[in-house]
Parts: structure tokens; C-alpha cells; sequence
């Protein structure tokens, strides 16, 4: 079995759970390649068992897993090394709540040598792409999403207006500071924050979610995840932020932004004892537990 593992820092409550799978691979004999920047900080910290393995800059279609080390937050940028490659993900939960990265690091062995045996599922993630009018250069290159694609507001306090329409439909103006466009993955997130729905993952929807909204009426509204979605961004400013999971670019208002269900998905392993709902209803408890 072909593995690349991926991270992107290197913290000191990481250290312990490193070290486990790494020597954990490298007593399984699999041809194991690390990414190329994780690699460096690995070396720079002393990390013994990595000299075993080889680097990547690049992926491609030879590799039967990704293990991606840290929080959510490192399986959305590891999927802009993934892309369309089908190559399948699994999280090694370092970070805080971990929806994606949903192996704990007391479970690492016995998580991985389950894997290794084939004794996983699949759970395919939808993923958003956005088009620009004009076309931006820092969008062309990543130009899809995870959780959301989301506008804001940028260099000012007051409010933005986000014209929306829906397959050429016009559906309202939110008077906002931004709106979020969510997939199911991505509703446990961000949009979740914002007083969205929580999606499960299979289900074939989108979630527009308007972030502060002034107008009274606005709520998170649920759609087909056949939809086009279409915006048009005023305020008083000239320009706006837009964000892809946690890549952001600036874009003049007069930029029209087209949102819509991209053409690949991204593929999630998922122990056999795993579920969505087991999954949410232990994070949301942890949640919980953190506030009292």
C-alpha cells in the first residue's frame, strides 16, 4: 500500500501522536511518502522515524491513502492536494473538535491497522466550486471548497448587500456582513455557527446561510445541491473578501460570483463503528462540556 501523510505544523501535544504513527508504519513495511514542507518541520524538530520514508510535492494516482494529521483544518488543505484523484482520507484528530479528523490519537494504531486490512468505509463529500466574472487568478488554481464558499466584508464595519440569485432566478438582497454558501460536510462548521442547520453528509443539499443579517426575516435556507447559485456583492467599500474553506481572495464588486456543486468529491474513510450521529453527538456534548 502506497500512503502520503500530510500536516502542517508541529505542536508539542502532536509529538506523542507522530512518533505513534510513524513507527507504526514503519514496522507495517508500507511504502510511506510524507509531504514535502510537513517533511522539513518533521526533520527540523528531530523527528526519529521519518528518515524511513520518502517525500512528495505532488500527488497522483498511485496513492491508496492520505493520512492527514491535525484538525479539520488540515484535511481542507489537504484536499487541495487530493483534488479530483479519489485518493481516499483519513484524519488523525491532533486539534479540538474534529468532525473530519475523526480518529483519536489513544486509537491510532488500532485505527490505521484497520485501514490497512480494508476493514473501512467510504463516505463520498460533496465539494462547492466558484467561477468569477471577471475570472481572478488566485481562483483558478483551487477553486473548490469543502465546507463553504463564503463573502464578507473587508476594511469596513458597515454591512454589505449580497444580490442572490438562484439558477437565474432572483431570490432577495441580504443586508449582511456576508453570506455562506455550505455543503453537508461543511454545516457542522461556520454555517453552524451562524444559526445554519447541521446536514448529514449524504444528504444531496446546500445551505445559504447570511452571516449578521439585518434584515428580520433572513434565515439559513436549504437547497438542491443541483442549484446555481449567482452573486452580486454592494456595499462601501470597492471591494469584498471571498473565502474557499480557509483560502481567501479579494474581488471588486463589480465581480459576479457563480457557486455550484463541483464535478468531483472527495472521498472520507470511515471506521466500520463510525457514524455521522455518533460522531455529532459526542462533539456536541464536548461542546458542552467546554461551556459549564
Amino acid at each position: 500500500m502506497k500512503i502520503a501523510v500530510y500536516g502542517q505544523y508541529y505542536h508539542n501535544n502532536m509529538q506523542s501522536s507522530i512518533e505513534t504513527l510513524f513507527g507504526f508504519l514503519f514496522r507495517k513495511e508500507v511504502e510511506v511518502y510524507i509531504e514535502k514542507d510537513f517533511f522539513n518541520i518533521l526533520k527540523e524538530e528531530n523527528e526519529k522515524n521519518i528518515k524511513a520514508f520518502k517525500i512528495f510535492k505532488t500527488l497522483d494516482n498511485s496513492y491508496d491513502l492520505l493520512i492527514s494529521i491535525g484538525g479539520d483544518g488540515t484535511i481542507l488543505r489537504a484536499i487541495t492536494h487530493v483534488r479530483d484523484l479519489s485518493i481516499p482520507i483519513v484524519g488523525i484528530n491532533t486539534g479540538r473538535l474534529g468532525f473530519l479528523a475523526t480518529i483519536q490519537t489513544n486509537e491510532i494504531e488500532h485505527a490505521i491497522d484497520e485501514i490497512l486490512n480494508g476493514n473501512y468505509k467510504i463516505s463520498e463529500r460533496t465539494l462547492l466550486s466558484v467561477t468569477t466574472l471577471p475570472e481572478n487568478k488566485d481562483l483558478v488554481e483551487t477553486n473548490f471548497a469543502l465546507n463553504e464558499i463564503a463573502v464578507s466584508r473587508k476594511n469596513t464595519t458597515s454591512m454589505i448587500t449580497v444580490e442572490t440569485h438562484l439558477d437565474d432566478e432572483y431570490l432577495t438582497s441580504y443586508w449582511a456582513d456576508g453570506l455562506i454558501i455550505s455543503t453537508p460536510t461543511g454545516s457542522t462548521g461556520y454555517s453552524l455557527s451562524c444559526g445554519g442547520p447541521v446536514i448529514t453528509p449524504g444528504a444531496n443539499n446546500l445551505v445559504i446561510t447570511p452571516i449578521a443579517p439585518h434584515n428580520l426575516n433572513a434565515r439559513p435556507f436549504v437547497i438542491p445541491d443541483t442549484t446555481d447559485i449567482q452573486l452580486k456583492i454592494d456595499g462601501r467599500e470597492d471591494h469584498y473578501l471571498i473565502s474557499l474553506d480557509s483560502r481567501i481572495a479579494t474581488l471588486h464588486n463589480s465581480t459576479i460570483v457563480t457557486i455550484k456543486k463541483a464535478d468531483f468529491k472527495i472521498k472520507m474513510v470511515e471506521l466500520l463503528d463510525e457514524s455521522f450521529i455518533d460522531t455529532l453527538r459526542k462533539k456536541m456534548l464536548w461542546g458542552e462540556d467546554k461551556r459549564n
